[in-house]
């Protein structure tokens, strides 16, 4: 039995082709919705917001400032060293791709 033709097909291939394949990940996805409804964030918020452990969020979190998707900044607080993260142009254009096609996924 050969398998059914789903409707739409091709629309379905273009919206997969328009996930952002880093912001496929729960992780990756929610920083970047944090960040672009806050200028910024720190480590220390992104880490009780989306309740991951130091050593996963910072490999989420420097995969994304890899690819450019986020930026750093790096200060000292009463002497102990803070990082604030923040959504980059290319990380809020990728972003909002990445929801418009899961978007039109849903429509299909």
């Amino acid at each position: 039995m050969s398998p059914k033709r789903i409707e739409g097909n091709d629309q379905v291939q273009s919206g997969l082709r328009g996930l952002h394949k880093l912001l496929g990940h729960r992780t990756r996805l929610g920083i970047c919705v944090l960040l672009a409804r806050n200028d910024r964030l720190s480590f220390r918020r992104l880490k009780q917001l989306l309740e991951e452990t130091d050593g996963s969020l910072g490999a989420q979190l420097r995969k994304l400032e890899d690819e450019s998707l986020i930026n750093v900044q790096k200060e000292f607080r009463d002497r102990k060293p803070v990082s604030w993260y923040a959504l980059t142009e290319n990380g809020r254009s990728a972003l909002e791709d990445h929801l418009e096609a899961m978007q039109q996924l849903m429509k299909e």
